[in-house]
């Protein structure tokens, strides 16, 4: 099953990139490897706010970090010209946790990240991992993660090398 095949089977439709209106860019890429900018947790398309052992469950950020990897997969087509097919490995996930101090849970949050990435590219989705708990995150968001990914070179993509 492809990539797309299997996107459609869990019923997920990508959306569209939108360009940050920050210094930096949604994806760099040097020889095959992209790294994804950090992606914040949105509910309802706005930044979702909250921190987990205060005003947010284990639950709900395990849903804002799903829907972070969904929106990680659209960048990632967007890196790879627009075809997820190119995606060769991801390589690591890197998650940020907005928590307090003695919120030990950060692993469970990411895991359903890892899970959905999993489940679209099976073996080749197999990836490192970190899951931190810190103070605060931009906007006060519940959950940041970014992506290291290999993709297929093309000639036809030469000037992102």
């Amino acid at each position: 099953m492809s990539v797309y095949e299997k996107l459609q089977a869990l019923n997920i439709t990508l959306p569209a990139v939108v360009l940050p209106d920050t210094a930096d860019v949604m994806y760099a890429q040097s020889g095959n490897t992209v790294y994804l900018s950090g992606h914040l947790a949105k509910k309802d398309g706005k930044i979702w706010v909250g921190q987990l052992g205060k005003d947010i469950t284990t639950e709900e950020a395990k849903l804002a970090a799903r829907g972070i990897a969904i929106e990680l997969i659209a960048t990632l087509q967007a890196a790879g010209g627009g075809d997820l097919k190119r995606v060769e490995r991801i390589v690591k996930l890197m998650s940020l946790v907005n928590s307090i101090g003695d919120f030990t849970e950060q692993h469970l949050v990411t895991n359903s990240a890892s899970e959905l990435i999993d489940e679209v590219f099976g073996e080749q989705g197999k990836h490192a991992r970190s899951a931190y708990g810190v103070a605060q995150l931009s906007l006060g968001a519940c959950v940041e993660i970014e992506m290291i990914a290999e993709i297929e070179w093309s000639a036809q993509f030469w000037w992102r090398r």
